[in-house]
């Protein structure tokens, strides 16, 4: 389910600083959605263009779940140690992991991928190409930003999958009963399974993704409804010949907070090199 607006909690209610919740018209539902924004410093003054950070928020979250990553990038940037870039929360529903529905109700990867993306490029100063633009996401947001990385390996140059479980979907798939795919998401059609399972996208998808995206896998050793998938993910990489980063974080469990505050200081670094080396190879 999802709620296309949300409003903040009284501990959400003061956003970061240049940080604004705006809406966007979706044709696809018919409806405004939410999003929270945040602009650099030097937006208001300036006539650059910014990369952005797509981050998406885990199950039952919405648009405002994720406004400590703007905060910790914000005083990043302020303090110099990174550059300035513009972060984007969506709103991607309570347990959709963003994808598309088959029964057409929440079309959340069409809306992420053909909606939010293009508008945000058309109405803000950003690096609108593939060298510009980063996802990460922790837990559900993880797991739909790793999907969607591999599926659009076109559109971002870097991926950082903070704790989000990567299951074989036909697995799942070929274990449960006609009736019970009818209540799924995906629901009866294995031609819907076989677009969403990660590990046959990657395989279809593996020469873009080794040329276009570099990739970062993160999980708590303590985090035992995600670490078996995650390790098969980065075991399914290595087979593939992926070059990844890959870390397991001793004792932690399913906990955001804990892990950006174990490395608040390279937080974002790996996206600002993967910018860096994309800029680059698109100079060559």
């Amino acid at each position: 389910s999802i709620q296309w607006i949300n409003q903040p909690k009284p501990t959400q209610a003061n956003l970061p600083a240049n940080t604004q919740h705006l809406r966007f018209q979706s044709s696809l539902v018919n409806q405004k959605i939410g999003y929270c924004i945040y602009l650099p410093p030097s937006y208001s003054t300036s006539q650059k263009r910014y990369p952005v950070i797509y981050t998406l928020h885990g199950n039952g979250g919405n648009e405002f779940t994720c406004l400590d990553s703007i905060a910790l990038l914000h005083q990043g940037i302020e303090s110099g140690k990174w550059p300035e870039m513009i972060m984007v929360l969506p709103n991607g529903g309570r347990s959709t992991f963003y994808k598309n529905s088959a029964d057409g109700k929440f079309p959340i990867e069409s809306i992420f991928i053909d909606e939010l993306i293009p508008f945000i490029d058309a109405n803000f100063r950003t690096i609108a190409k593939r060298e510009g633009r980063c996802i990460e996401g922790f837990s559900m947001g993880g797991r739909g930003a790793t999907r969607l990385a591999m599926k659009h390996p076109h559109l971002f140059c870097s991926l950082f999958c903070q704790a989000g479980n990567v299951p074989r979907l036909l697995d799942t798939f070929d274990a449960a009963t006609q009736a019970e795919r009818k209540t799924m998401l995906l629901g009866e059609q294995r031609e819907n399974w076989e677009a969403d399972d990660v590990y046959a996208i990657t395989q279809k998808n593996i020469d873009t993704i080794k040329k276009n995206v570099r990739i970062k896998i993160a999980c708590g050793t303590a985090d035992t409804g995600h670490l078996e998938t995650v390790r098969d993910f980065h075991q399914h990489l290595i087979q593939l010949g992926i070059d990844h980063t890959y870390l397991e974080i001793e004792q932690l469990g399913h906990k955001r907070t804990k892990m950006m505050s174990a490395f608040q200081s390279t937080w974002f670094d790996y996206h600002v090199e993967s910018l860096q080396q994309a800029r680059l190879t698109a100079r060559r």
